[in-house]
């Protein structure tokens, strides 16, 4: 079996053009492998089919762990480990644990999110990425269909139709 999967795409000059060539193409029942934009553009997702990004629950689990770690770690150090009395406070002084138990809770959010973000969009160091036209992250909007999905006749008259400035067809890995 082959690892190469031939695409064929059409570059768009304006976002508005290829928000109109998304809802043509699902109009039209033709599966649609990906989308490129070189910024987010609102309501394409909705039109893709894609769900909500659950980013947000992970950062919330990681705050969390910040939290208890500062907050249970300052307990036992001032409690157990190194009961000082300083500063007139009592070994068990909350009000003097919120800044750190903040900025612990934002370290761990922060980073936890980062970490997730990356593994999960399949970056980091090392690792390339295949891309279709240097274009796309510049100034181009992209609608990429796997030629094994769509044939080409189907998709150059789909790009024609729709205001496609190009189109092209690359093999990808």
């Amino acid at each position: 079996m082959s690892d190469h999967k031939e695409v064929i795409y059409g570059l768009y000059n304006d976002e508005t053009d290829l928000l109109k060539a998304v809802k043509t193409a699902k109009k039209d029942h033709m599966e649609i492998m990906d989308v490129y934009s070189p910024f987010p553009i609102h309501g394409l997702d909705p039109l893709l089919g894609l769900e909500e990004s659950r980013l947000h629950i992970a950062g919330f689990v990681y705050g969390m762990i910040g939290t208890l770690t500062a907050f249970l770690g300052m307990s036992w150090i001032f409690t157990k480990n190194w009961p000082i009395i300083f500063g007139g406070k009592p070994y068990w002084s909350v009000p003097a644990f919120i800044p750190i138990t903040f900025e612990l809770t934002v370290l761990f959010a922060a980073i936890g999110m980062v970490v997730t973000f990356y593994i999960v969009c399949g970056l980091g160091p090392g690792v390339t990425n295949v891309y279709l036209d240097d274009r796309i992250t510049d100034d181009k909007f992209c609608i990429a269909f796997d030629k094994s999905e769509v044939s080409e006749a189907e998709a150059k008259s789909f790009f024609e139709h729709t205001g496609a400035s190009e189109v092209n067809i690359k093999t990808i890995n």
